[in-house]
């Protein structure tokens, strides 16, 4: 062997790269002017793809393995530089490695709420985040559309656009998925895969392609979320319950708020939902014991009883038997002015216009008058 053959042995390359990050996606394999010798040695390591890339333009790929380079496997680069017969002397070509391997746990979210029209509650604002995976499919595709003439290109680099798709991804699926809002947190998995199905187009186009997708959570405003507790909770206890239950709180709340009128005007229309409801509920018994008694031969109560629904701060209370309306009468709840009600007259009138009512006013003392 001659000494041009032995110092041309010498300056044979190896061209190959080491990936000590685990977020680059391409790196471009730098040496003085681009020049690449003859029969350099190539190494494309496994999750790895080389690009050769000749002014600009995109020429041969290699798949993983080791390669001497020259015209035989060279074929789009020998086309472009014109080589007819080979080359023996240096030739310039960048040399990119693309990672194929797959990209876990990449976060996103949603930067500003994301507005929908549910059929209950109406307009509301949602956010949600989660995790996706990505590998590139296509390198030269990849390297065409999205890295152009970068040296290193990042996760970093691309996190922002990938998360811009996802969202509107996202925005599009849980509107055409018509699920109720309350329901998004039982139904992560469906949302998760009606997205996955709408990405793929979108990162094929760049030479990619998510492998996974999750929705880890979805939120709503606070109020919102009250209320869907609220409802969730009425679909499983007894109504009739919650009602007492909320009367006898409020109740309490008004007796330990010593601030006035407003406090007792509360106390006293939640006292007579409760005695409503009371009421009520004892002459559903009286009913159906008369109804026993009847089928039992016994005659029902002798009818005729004074039975009136009085008007307290707004609401109707009631119905009051005597007893209950000189209750009322004596704690100046029932007035001559009190509008109240009972069957036979055709709308609310004054307790002061009422004939057998009128004794009711006359077993109590008036005020005294104001002295001088």
């Amino acid at each position: 062997m001659g000494l041009f053959d032995k110092l041309r042995g010498e300056l044979i390359d190896i061209i190959e790269f080491l990936d000590n990050t685990q977020d680059t996606i391409v790196y471009r394999f730098e040496r003085y002017n681009n020049e690449i010798k003859n029969n350099a040695k190539l190494v494309v390591r496994e999750g790895q793809t080389a690009v050769f890339v000749d002014e600009g333009q995109i020429a041969d790929t290699f798949s993983p393995g080791t390669y001497t380079l020259n015209t035989q496997n060279l074929p789009i680069l020998s086309t472009l530089k014109g080589w007819k017969y080979g080359f023996n002397s240096p030739f310039k070509a960048e040399v990119y490695f693309v990672s194929t391997k797959n990209f876990i746990d990449q976060k996103w979210g949603t930067k500003n709420a994301i507005i929908l029209n549910d059929n209950r509650f109406g307009m509301v604002e949602v956010r949600a985040f989660g995790t996706y995976t990505f590998k590139v499919t296509d390198a030269s595709v990849f390297i065409r559309e999205i890295v152009g003439t970068n040296q290193t290109f990042t996760t970093d680099n691309i996190k922002e656009q990938l998360k811009s798709i996802i969202v509107t991804r996202f925005s599009d699926a849980a509107a055409e998925s018509n699920l109720p809002i309350e329901t998004y947190a039982a139904n992560l998995n469906e949302l998760s895969e009606a997205i996955f199905g709408f990405m793929k187009d979108d990162f094929m186009a760049y030479g990619m392609d998510v492998t996974k997708f999750l929705i880890e959570n979805v939120s709503m405003p606070d109020e919102v979320k009250k209320e869907i507790f609220e409802l969730s909770r009425l679909d499983k206890i007894d109504l009739d319950k919650l009602a007492k239950l909320k009367s006898a709180k409020a109740i309490e709340a008004a007796a330990e708020n010593p601030s006035g009128t407003a406090g007792m005007g509360i106390g006293l229309g939640a006292g007579m939902a409760m005695a409503n409801q009371m009421t009520q509920s004892m002459a559903n018994q009286m009913q159906n014991q008369n109804t026993q008694n009847t089928q039992q031969g016994t005659p029902p109560p002798v009818p005729g009883a004074i039975s009136y629904y009085v008007a307290v701060n707004g609401q109707q209370a009631g119905p009051f038997d005597k007893a209950g309306l000189i209750e009322l009468v004596k704690n100046s709840t029932l007035t001559r002015d009190t509008l109240v009600w009972k069957n036979g007259l055709s709308d609310w009138a004054s307790a002061g216009n009422q004939s057998d009512l009128q004794e009711l006013f006359t077993m109590t003392p008036p005020p005294l008058p104001k002295q001088d």
